[in-house]
């Protein structure tokens, strides 16, 4: 008889070529274990060595290649070189962040005449409104630069150009059809470009766009001429690497170098504001993807979310040590503070869905639900039902939404499509995450056109959990760890590697006040610690709570390092009933 899985989910042994796997341990001098992870990932011969060395020169594009970045260079180079005044507009999410503590920090190094906006979440909305233009522009500003948003905001930037400001945009954000008027729009998302470098975050474009802006200022001989310094961009790389993680955009190619280098930079602590968040949060080793994308990311978007929308960015730019302390401080209260909100909502919108027929698309609508944290509810809501989601909020006649999807139906292209239809007030997104504002009369037409665009969509089978191999319980030790070490940075594009386990049972709960469920499973004489996230009150908390008898666990092997103490833990993805 079958096993069965307690979340309804088909465990699947990934295929691999065996001949791979003995050429690529040969040839690299690597065990049979980590090649086999590797040649369960695809790889040709050819590729394992950048891939586990990833570096930047090695995928940096030549920046012209992008659309209106020869444009874009130029029109800044203007400014710059005529003492005018520029506003970076940033955006409130780490991305939005890091790519303006980037900007700022270049054009700090050539004493560049620059202020910084980053819109308020609630009162300005998302992105470039006129209103906000018409304040900034009031400031005697001649170039706005908008980072992380910018594509679809027509009204603005048509604007800006009325009144004889130039604008350019560099973004990664789904486009329309049509592109506002803006100088330049550098962006791998317009319709117009190719897909290689689609996966981009939006400080990943802004690195591209400045070696270009190097480049070019390079050959006009400005460094020379202004006696000043070439800024070294790899100084850069621990806020790439930041941005990267936290906007969940897969780490691939370019991507990866970003990740792979900017750690290393992050462990150099030259930034005060990175650092002093590090210290804060007690953090006391290498920093790794979990660090930044579940640790220091929450911190830095908390500000956007329910606080003051420049705090990350001061955080990142800042080189004073006491303000550094004093705002990774509030960082931690207002996520703190966060967190409580949004498990609150988080409660009652699983209440909401529960009362209603289970549909193929999470859709829920509510007056009181803070806005900044909408996002953070779509995305638990998408994994606890493992649907799209999306989650609005409603204040009079206008909602705010937020969306999370999951792989294989493109949430950003389905919000640009709707917002092209006059569906939506404005929207936008990517694949996996999506934001937008429409009229309250018109959510019954929006959600009816994103059930059609959903049931057309090539979706992934989500009942189906992956495992890379089954092992025995000898095999837990430090030495698997260090072999599966080898191929991180891991995250969205380069999955940590799921193992199978059979014939364990849990010997002891541990208590936890949140929603995880900690337990010690046994095999034999064989203990080890195990966790299973956000399961409390879902079938497999209960089991892991209540089962009495052996069953067979698939999931993460992790080093947990807390209080100077390490151990050995499994991430619980799912468990067998051993029929």
């Amino acid at each position: 008889m079958k096993n069965s899985s307690v979340q309804g989910k088909e465990w699947v042994i990934k295929k691999y070529d065996k001949n791979l796997l003995e050429l690529i341990s040969s040839k690299y001098d690597l065990d049979f274990f980590t090649a086999k992870l590797l040649s369960i990932r695809g790889f040709k011969e050819n590729e394992v060595e950048s891939f586990l060395k990833p570096k930047i020169k090695n995928y940096l594009p030549n920046p012209f290649q992008f659309k209106d970045c020869d444009e874009g260079v130029k029109i800044i180079y203007k400014h710059i070189n005529n003492n005018s005044k520029v506003c970076i507009f940033g955006d409130y999410d780490v991305d939005g962040a890091t790519s303006t503590g980037m900007m700022s920090l270049y054009f700090k190094k050539l004493d560049v005449n620059y202020s910084v906006f980053i819109p308020d979440r609630q009162k300005d909305g998302y992105g470039p409104s006129i209103d906000t233009f018409k304040n900034i522009i009031r400031e005697n500003v001649k170039l706005i630069i908008t980072l992380d948003c910018g594509t679809t905001s027509f009204e603005a930037i048509k604007l800006a150009k009325e009144k004889n400001v130039d604008v350019v945009v560099i973004d990664h954000h789904k486009s329309q059809e049509n592109l506002p008027i803006a100088d330049a729009v550098i962006n791998p998302n317009r319709l117009d470009e190719n897909d290689d470098y689609y996966y981009l975050c939006a400080v990943g474009v802004l690195f591209v766009f400045l070696a270009g802006l190097n480049k070019f200022l390079r050959d006009k001989k400005y460094f020379e001429i202004k006696n000043t310094n070439e800024p070294d961009l790899f100084e850069f790389l621990d806020l790439v690497m930041l941005g990267t993680i936290c906007d969940v955009v897969p780490l691939i190619s370019l991507n990866r170098a970003f990740v792979y280098q900017g750690l290393k930079i992050a462990a150099r602590r030259n930034n005060l504001g990175l650092k002093t968040l590090t210290d804060y949060s007690k953090i006391n080793k290498k920093l790794s993807t979990y660090e930044i994308g579940y640790v220091l990311g929450p911190k830095i978007n908390a500000g956007g979310r329910i606080g003051k929308s420049n705090l990350g960015y001061k955080l990142l730019t800042t080189d004073d040590a006491e303000t550094a302390y004093l705002i990774s401080s509030e960082l931690n209260s207002l996520n703190l503070k966060r967190k409580d909100l949004e498990s609150n909502i988080i409660n009652e919108a699983i209440n909401l869905v529960d009362k209603q027929k289970l549909e193929d698309i999470i859709f829920l609508v509510k007056n009181d639900w803070h806005e900044g944290l909408i996002g953070i509810v779509a995305s638990r809501l998408k994994e606890h039902y493992n649907r799209p989601a999306f989650i609005l909020s409603q204040n009079g006649s206008i909602c705010k939404g937020s969306a999370r999807s999951i792989f294989g139906f493109d949430i950003g292209l389905a919000i640009t499509k709707c917002k092209q239809m006059s569906i939506l007030i404005k929207g936008g997104g990517h694949p996996m995450a999506g934001g937008f504002s429409i009229e309250y009369d018109k959510i019954n037409e929006f959600k009816t056109e994103l059930i059609k665009i959903y049931n057309k969509s090539k979706r992934d089978n989500n009942n189906l959990l992956y495992i890379d191999s089954y092992l025995e319980s000898s095999a837990i030790n430090n030495e698997l760890i260090n072999k599966i070490n080898t191929l991180e940075p891991y995250g969205s594009g380069n999955k940590e590697p799921v193992f199978a386990f059979e014939n364990f049972k849990v010997c002891k709960v541990i208590e936890t006040n949140n929603n995880h469920v900690k337990v010690v499973i046994q095999k034999g004489s064989f203990y080890l610690n195990a966790i299973c996230f956000n399961s409390k009150n879902k079938d497999i908390g209960n089991y892991l709570l209540d089962y009495k008898k052996n069953f067979n666990v698939a999931g993460k092997i992790k080093l947990n390092e807390w209080n100077s103490k390490t151990n050995i833990e499994l991430i619980i993805e799912d468990i067998q009933l051993i029929n």
